[in-house]
Parts: C-alpha cells; sequence; structure tokens
C-alpha cells in the first residue's frame, strides 16, 4: 500500500454569503482552487447572531450537489419541491440540485453559537439536467464509531473501513462516490484509512492540527487550512498534542470541464446562458 502525502495547503479566507453570513472558505476561493470534483468547502462558525441571522434566502442552484454538515445551531431548509428539513446540531443534508432547485437555508436561533460546513460537489455532464432532489438527515441516522486507540469518527457519506467493520452513512446518492468523515482525536491520536487509489482527497482540520502522511514524510496542517492529498491507497492522520478534529473527504474525478457563474456550474459558457435565462424566465426547474 502507497500512502499519501500531504500536496498541498489552501488557507481558508474570511468570506461573506447570502445575506452578509460570515464565513471562512478554502476550495472555491477562486475558480482554479477546486479538487475535482470538489467545487467548494464552506465553514461557518460564530456565537455573534450578526455574523448568521440573515442566513441564505432564496436562491437558485443547477449543476451541482451541496453536503450541509452542522456541528452547533439550527437552520431550516426549504425548497420549491416543498422540502423542508430543520438541520440541527450534528445532522446533516444532501440537495442535488440537478436541472435546478430554488432554496432557503434560515437559521432557526437568534443567539448562540452556529456552526458547520457546506460543500459543493460536481455533477457529471449526463447528469446536470436530472430532476432536483433532496435528503434531510437527523443526528442519530450519522453512524458514530469508537476507535479502539481512542476518539471517534461519524460517517456522513460513503462506506468506511474502520476497525475492521464497515460502516455505510445515511447520504449515498452522491453521483461522485464521495466519502465524508468527521473524525476527533485526542492528543497524539492516530488515524488511518484506506482510499480508493484513483479518487482524490483532501483533509480540513477544524480544531488543532494534524500531521500528514508516513513517518518519514509528515506534514503539518492547522485548522482552517485545506490540505490536498497526493496520489495513493490509504492516508495516515496523526493529532497535534491539543487533540484535534477534521474532515477527510474523497471522490471520484469527473475530468469534465467547468463553467460556472455563482450558483449555476455547468460545462460550457452556452450552458451558463441558458440557466441565467431559465432563471429569469421563471423555467430553471
Amino acid at each position: 500500500m502507497s500512502t499519501r502525502i500531504l500536496q498541498q495547503i489552501i488557507p481558508a479566507i474570511a468570506t461573506s454569503d447570502g445575506d452578509g453570513v460570515k464565513l471562512h472558505r478554502s476550495l472555491g476561493q477562486t475558480q482554479t482552487l477546486r479538487l475535482d470534483p470538489f467545487l467548494m468547502l464552506d465553514e461557518f462558525s460564530s456565537s455573534n447572531a450578526d455574523d448568521y441571522i440573515a442566513g441564505f434566502p432564496d436562491h437558485p442552484h443547477r449543476g451541482f450537489e451541496t453536503v450541509t454538515y452542522m456541528l452547533d445551531g439550527h437552520m431550516l431548509h426549504q425548497d420549491h419541491l416543498g422540502n423542508q428539513g430543520n438541520l440541527q446540531s450534528g445532522g446533516a443534508q444532501w440537495m442535488s440540485a440537478g436541472r435546478g432547485i430554488i432554496h432557503s437555508e434560515m437559521p432557526q436561533q437568534e443567539s448562540g453559537r452556529m456552526r458547520g460546513f457546506q460543500l459543493w460537489v460536481n455533477l457529471p455532464a449526463k447528469e446536470k439536467m436530472k430532476p432536483a432532489s433532496y435528503q434531510d438527515v437527523q443526528p442519530a441516522e450519522i453512524p458514530l464509531l469508537s476507535l479502539a486507540e481512542g476518539g471517534e469518527v461519524k460517517i456522513i457519506a460513503g462506506i468506511a473501513e474502520i476497525d475492521g467493520q464497515s460502516i455505510k452513512g445515511p447520504i449515498q446518492g452522491i453521483s461522485a462516490d464521495v466519502l465524508y468523515l468527521d473524525v476527533r482525536l485526542p492528543a497524539g491520536g492516530f488515524f488511518a484509512h484506506a482510499l480508493i487509489a484513483e479518487h482524490n482527497a483532501f483533509v480540513y482540520p477544524y480544531e488543532g492540527k494534524v500531521m500528514i502522511g508516513p513517518i518519514t514524510n509528515r506534514r503539518t496542517l492547522k485548522a482552517e487550512n485545506t490540505g490536498v492529498l497526493a496520489s495513493g491507497d490509504r492516508v495516515e492522520i496523526l493529532a497535534g498534542d491539543q487533540g484535534s478534529a477534521f474532515l477527510l473527504l474523497a471522490g471520484r474525478p469527473l475530468r469534465e470541464p467547468i463553467a460556472q457563474y455563482g450558483p449555476f456550474v455547468m460545462n460550457t459558457r452556452e450552458e451558463i446562458e441558458q440557466a441565467m435565462a431559465d432563471y429569469r424566465n421563471g423555467e430553471l426547474v
């Protein structure tokens, strides 16, 4: 087996989205800083309601999928299909925009901490115009596995092989065969996991720092930085001296051209122009 090394570090930058929600964006801060099939990763985290209370009112999407995962807080999803999801601490949601969806994501709290992540995953060209769909995942539906050597893992999407067990996450419909793990380790804790060699992968620490790679070639990755992994069929991660919590994601690259304009992600400029026209004419969905 070949162990992946840390190939590139992408520091997250402070920005805002929606109606002024403050967040940190690593993947997707520019259209060149992506990792096929992943388009964007945002982390939002604040105990100041002014940073999040205005939320994300009605807005459109076409051509990709999103996974939103909450650590703390309560947010309500509503869309034109009639779906409604109460995204609460420890819960998640998967939305495939397909040919078009108009939705809102609004905080259901006026104080306290709102903390979580939104991931954008590209759709292959043949699926960009499929009907939109939505899945709401309650906290109790996400498997939580204690590690034999200390720490724990939540399996949000895909199938994880941990301590001899094969554990399936509740989100299984993502076209790019995404693996999405939330790992928490004590000080000096160690985590290793097999990865499909052909899949792209990255690590995002959100608490503490981690060291990535084989013992002969370890590099440090600090919180609020995306660490893009080189090729290989295994990853090894060592927690720092204060412990750490991080996301591990992997997915099948699509290797297709990308044309993006805000909430629309297609393959050509002409398809973007069509999406904009469809939205203006009420024909997006």
